[in-house]
């Protein structure tokens, strides 16, 4: 079957939550009511983790529900959870809405008192009633609807006797209900008892979905003609051969059939014959080896913290999860921090491990770059691992990102060279360096029918004689006139002073160490990984030599960056999401680096940026950084000028502020003066009285100072954006649970 993310990954990738006595006769007494137990609220479970996937250790998976089969597969359960529609950046497996804000919302401690206050009034009240303190006024209603005959001796009394039950208890109902609102018992049952009864209704097994609603008996699939395949997917469901990243790939597969790309038949067939393992990624590999954080490839979201209850969140973010999904990612993530913050471990890891299960069920190709020994996930994780700066590399980076365009050539590798120093370069951009490297890049692949090895570059760029007579007496032989006037003004301006072939040539030379020796090669005898296989299910992870060539590492950072955003606009099938993770973007960050990052979001594409600090990035480009990236994270311990760039793009609120002053309070007579005077001896101040100003002001949301000091360690404030344009405010995330 031709489905989506059948062919060969790994070759692609190388190539581009009592009474008194009265006369009438007795009237029973009703019994007391029980007093109301007080239960303490209490938090449901977390939500079990997706079927097949290890236990994470900071938050375990909830038990399984009463009544429920201890053979009945997880895969189940997870597939019946509900996942509402939420904000973005919200957690949505199991999540449940909180109730509406009440803006008057009583203090508990009130609550209490109040409703025991009320209850000891009503019970004072029907005392004073029954033993006829009050009169027997209030039995009138008894003794007028009921038949003398009952009250006269020999008479059926017994009849009477039930209906002074029926009044009494009649009466108890209306006191109790009065002095009920009076002390708002219905608040504070729903306070007290809410939680428990909800807890006790999850749970109850709940009642099987009817066949036409149960994904489990994959009803889309029935209604569109593949009643056999839906038999067989229940089938590997119910016997537990199937986890959750099978059913993901799987309605991958299912929708590119229904928008025409793959036929019914083809999709059955292959259904039939592999079940769960149907339509598999190239690899083979149906699931990770293991997993650190809560993924849920449905809603295609994965776990990164719960928002603190806290009054400086939303109400409707309070103590709800947080998560990250493809729709975020694509408006682009900025993340900064200082070393240790979590910046890595906490967010960039499981973003990573996200994406690489996404990549496994056809959703997403990846491309995590890091210094090397950074933490981005284990080598089976990936398709590819490229270690720039090993010896004998099993893979290599293509340096022209699989393009044959030597213009388009020219413009990612002057980027990569150049790009930090492009305000001092004249234009104030790379596209003159861009024209130097073209100048050569053309005349050289016409000549040779390829690209130049890096040393080949380093010795046209410094305009060695030898290597520009042979490159001309082989365009002379072939006869391209044309390129050979491209050599001749390139050798006209290598004569003027300032002349940034120079510049280019030093920056070259970082790369034409013995230590990459190995790598960069164009001519096709070694495997290397292109960027322009982005429209393939890819997890490929890029090591860069941080320690030794820091300088390089960043020539080449700033090379896959200019790659992806090039290479992920000019997709021709951009239904899968492409992501690049950049760990450690310090001095990676160019205009035109920002000028990419703004197209990726028509392109089904984003990139995840981290860095220790604002001060990294140009001065002139950190405003425009933060208004190209839709999602933006502040960690613990950012500094306060860092502090103040996010406050101001984060912009205020109205909020409700109360200003209370003490005034002294003048006493006219003599008696009142005294009282005064003993009550200044007693409590050691003066007789004030209280004013309270209520005033709505403008206040920012996060503020620098907030930022830099009120955040506590394993947290950080974080905002969102979708692709679509909808936007959380931000919000303070615990990165722990």
């Amino acid at each position: 079957m031709d489905t989506e993310g059948t062919h060969d990954a790994r070759n692609t990738a190388h190539q581009p939550a009592g009474g008194a006595h009265r006369s009438e006769p007795t009237v029973p007494r009703p019994t007391a009511p029980p007093a109301e137990s007080a239960g303490a609220p209490r938090t449901p479970p977390p939500p079990s983790a997706p079927p097949g996937v290890p236990a994470m250790p900071a938050v375990p998976p909830a038990a399984p529900a009463a009544g429920t089969a201890a053979s009945e597969p997880a895969l189940l359960s997870w597939l019946r959870s509900a996942r509402p529609a939420a904000a973005p950046g919200i957690w949505t497996f199991g999540h449940r809405p909180r109730p509406a804000e009440e803006p008057d919302r009583i203090p508990g401690r009130q609550l209490v008192v109040g409703s025991v206050i009320s209850f000891l009034c009503g019970w004072l009240m029907w005392s004073l009633l029954w033993n006829g303190y009050l009169g027997d006024y209030w039995l009138l209603p008894l003794l007028l609807l009921t038949p003398d005959s009952w009250r006269e001796a020999g008479g059926d009394q017994m009849n009477y006797v039930w209906a002074a039950y029926i009044y009494n208890g009649f009466v108890v109902a209306l006191l109790g209900t009065i002095f009920g609102r009076l002390g708002r018992w219905p608040e504070l049952a729903r306070r007290s008892l809410g939680p428990l009864v909800r807890r006790l209704r999850t749970s109850a097994p709940a009642p099987p979905p009817q066949p036409a609603a149960d994904p489990v008996q994959w009803p889309e699939l029935r209604a569109h003609g593949a009643p056999d395949a839906a038999d067989r997917l229940a089938a590997e469901v119910r016997a537990g051969r199937m986890n959750d990243v099978d059913v993901a790939r799987i309605e991958r597969a299912w929708g590119s059939v229904r928008s025409g790309r793959n036929s019914l038949a083809s999709f059955t067939d292959t259904v039939l014959r592999h079940g769960a393992a149907a339509c598999a990624h190239p690899s083979g590999q149906r699931d990770l080896p293991r997993r650190t954080a809560h993924h849920d490839l449905l809603a295609r979201q994965v776990r990164i913290g719960t928002a603190v209850d806290h009054i400086r969140n939303p109400y409707q973010h309070r103590g709800v999860g947080c998560a990250l999904e493809p729709d975020l990612l694509g408006t682009s993530l900025l993340a900064v921090g200082p070393a240790g913050s979590g910046k890595t471990t906490r967010v960039v890891k499981p973003v990573v491990e996200s994406m690489c299960l996404q990549a496994l069920a056809g959703h997403c190709a990846v491309i995590a770059v890091g210094p090397a020994g950074s933490d981005l996930g284990p080598d089976d994780a990936f398709d590819v691992v490229v270690r720039v700066g090993r010896p004998d590399p099993e893979c290599d980076l293509d340096l022209y990102g699989g393009t044959t365009d030597p213009d388009e050539a020219a413009g990612i590798l002057a980027e990569a060279l150049v790009g930090d120093l492009a305000e001092q370069l004249p234009g104030g951009d790379s596209r003159r360096a861009a024209t130097v490297v073209a100048q050569l890049l053309g005349p050289f692949r016409a000549a040779h029918d390829r690209f130049p090895t890096v040393p080949e570059l380093r010795e046209l760029l410094d305009g060695a004689p030898e290597a520009i007579a042979a490159l001309r007496t082989s365009l002379e032989d072939s006869g391209a006139h044309t390129l050979l006037r491209e050599l001749d003004a390139r050798a006209r301006q290598s004569q003027r002073a300032g002349d940034l072939a120079v510049l280019l040539a030093d920056r070259i030379a970082l790369l034409d160490r013995p230590a990459f020796a190995a790598y960069f090669d164009p001519t096709g005898r070694t495997r290397q990984v292109s960027l322009r296989a982005l429209d393939h299910p890819l997890r490929v992870r890029i090591e860069l030599p941080e320690r030794g060539h820091a300088e390089a590492s960043r020539i080449l950072a700033r090379l896959v960056l200019a790659q992806f955003t090039e290479c992920a606009v000019a997709r021709a099938d951009r239904s899968l999401f492409a992501c690049l993770v950049l760990d450690e973007a310090a001095h990676t960050i160019t205009a035109e680096a920002l000028r990419g990052l703004q197209r990726l979001r028509s392109a089904n594409a984003g990139v995840v940026l981290t860095l220790r600090s604002l001060d990294d990035v140009r001065d002139a480009l950190r405003g425009t950084l933060l208004g190209s990236v839709g999602c933006r994270m502040a960690f613990a311990g950012v500094t306060t000028w860092d502090g103040a760039r996010f406050a101001e793009v984060w912009g205020k609120e109205w909020v409700e502020t109360r200003d209370v002053t003490d005034r002294q309070i003048i006493a006219e007579g003599a008696a009142m003066k005294a009282f005064h005077v003993v009550r200044h001896l007693v409590t050691g101040k003066a007789a004030t009285a209280k004013a309270v100003t209520v005033r709505t002001v403008e206040r920012e949301r996060w503020s620098a100072s907030d930022l830099a000091n009120s955040v506590p360690a394993g947290h950080a404030v974080l905002s969102v954006t979708s692709v679509a344009g909808e936007h959380a405010p931000p919000v303070l995330v615990d990165l722990r649970s």
